[in-house]
């Protein structure tokens, strides 16, 4: 870690020279990251599997696809995402240019989790070459063969004077988390989520951190439950249940319960047959310190579904709880495993009190053929992101921002938002050193006249601005 520093310099040396600044270079960063995809796909592949061991369909859908699509619209919509934005002027500003310059913050820090560990590489990383910073990337350890590829792979396809990457555990990062960096992203658990702020705090370096939660999904007693549980089963055990934005939890009645259980065993069996651990379509718990945790979790209520497990395959079946109390592990933790909870309610209100007792999750689901149902979960709770009758969909538009609030982490991203999220929105006014006599009302001696005046002058049909 002697040789950070050196990089760091090296890094901020680049970035004051303006070597980021100009678009043509941004977008060969961003083109070296479209080739970096094709050019590797069937390595990278090969570590996701030697890692999660991942279904090529997962990894097309969750891993490739959403990150070339980032590049492509980055690509397209680079020049106007970088544009001056023009902003509505006063009375006493009409002679004056007003605009939003979007500036690059400098050097970045973008620190990776393991569960989608090329997603989480590329998405982020478009976002701040796109806006113009030098990056530092520190992918996890844990996933330790996609680690390999992108340190061995990666560096070939991007500029050397805006890119570097450390690589090490926990101590590497607490090391590295000890120099200053204009803006750190984080993705991650909500406890290495403080360590992170913590370090942030000692240099006031603004923050993204994407953490997780526990996601509850409602279902409603008018659904159909052969939907419900199709839609439930694929978002919770896609990945092996290792999504930060899984439904964690189903909230439900007892009579909905009873009809929903035959169809959750009837669709673990149609995805995944009767024996899912010979399934090509369900993948491995990380390592041996996960599957020991998930383990213990499945002694919680009492095994509906599933509930088989082997250590020395890192194997935990598709597994269903029912009976579950509150106060058990398995709901006082973010599962990241493929485990389902039901817990029982007696109303709509019942379970939106629930919900609201608990930290604010990532992501929050709600299930029935009412849209008033689902339109009451959203009005009445407070979450990341929000999906009705379905899972994570919400997450695969980059239209729309994607982020925690509360506990479950701050800042967004994906799309522009990435863009913005890297950006700092610098608030400028250009103006002549003429017209002297006008702006001479805002200066002493005071008097009632000229605050007549300006009051009027600072008024606008959209913002409040000022001359002082």
């Amino acid at each position: 870690m002697d040789s950070v520093g050196d990089t760091l310099q090296r890094l901020r040396e680049t970035f004051s020279a303006g070597r980021t600044r100009p678009a043509e270079f941004r977008a060969t960063q961003l083109e070296g990251l479209g080739r970096f995809l094709r050019d590797n796909k069937q390595l990278l592949q090969e570590a996701l599997a030697r890692d999660l061991r991942k279904p090529d369909f997962e990894s097309e859908v969750s891993e490739f696809s959403m990150a070339q699509h980032e590049i492509h619209l980055a690509l397209r919509n680079l020049r106007a995402w970088m544009k001056d934005e023009k902003v509505p002027r006063s009375l006493g500003t009409q002679l004056d240019r007003a605009f939003i310059r979007k500036e690059p913050f400098g050097l970045v820090l973008i620190i990776v989790p393991w569960n989608y560990p090329l997603n989480l590489t590329l998405v982020p990383l478009v976002g701040a070459l796109a806006a113009g910073n030098c990056v530092v990337l520190k992918p996890s350890e844990i996933s330790k063969n996609m680690e390999q590829v992108l340190a061995e792979v990666l560096p070939r396809y991007l500029d050397q004077s805006c890119f570097a990457m450390v690589l090490g555990g926990p101590e590497e990062t607490g090391q590295l988390l000890e120099h200053r960096f204009d803006y750190i992203f984080f993705t991650g658990s909500p406890r290495v989520g403080r360590i992170v702020m913590t370090a942030a705090a000692k240099h006031l370096t603004p923050v993204t951190l994407e953490l997780g939660g526990k996601n509850p999904c409602y279902v409603d007693d008018n659904c159909d439950p052969e939907t419900v549980a199709n839609r439930v089963a694929f978002f919770r055990y896609f990945n092996t249940g290792q999504t930060c934005v899984a439904p964690d939890y189903v909230l439900c009645s007892p009579e909905m319960q009873e009809r929903l259980l035959p169809a959750l065993q009837s669709t673990i069996a149609r995805f995944f047959g009767e024996d899912p651990r010979s399934s090509p379509n369900l993948g491995r718990i990380i390592n041996d310190k996960h599957f020991q945790r998930l383990q213990g979790l499945l002694g919680c209520g009492r095994v509906a579904i599933g509930g088989q497990s082997d250590q020395s395959d890192r194997y935990i079946a598709p597994t269903v709880l029912v009976d579950v109390q509150e106060t058990e592990p398995v709901m006082q933790e973010e599962i990241f495993g493929p485990i389902l909870p039901i817990v029982n309610v007696r109303s709509l209100d019942e379970a939106i009190d629930f919900i609201n007792r608990r930290e604010k999750p990532l992501a929050l689901y709600a299930f029935s053929k009412s849209s008033e149902v689902v339109k009451q979960v959203l009005a009445r709770t407070s979450s990341g992101g929000f999906c009705g009758n379905d899972g994570f969909m919400h997450v695969s538009l980059a239209s729309l921002p994607f982020g925690g609030v509360g506990a479950s982490g701050m800042g967004r991203y994906h799309g522009k938002f990435s863009f913005d999220t890297f950006s700092h929105h610098r608030g400028c006014l250009l103006r002549s050193q003429g017209m002297e006599k006008i702006y001479s009302i805002r200066y002493p001696p005071y008097t009632p006249r000229n605050l007549r005046m300006l009051l009027v002058a600072m008024e606008t049909r959209s913002c409040s601005c000022t001359l002082l």
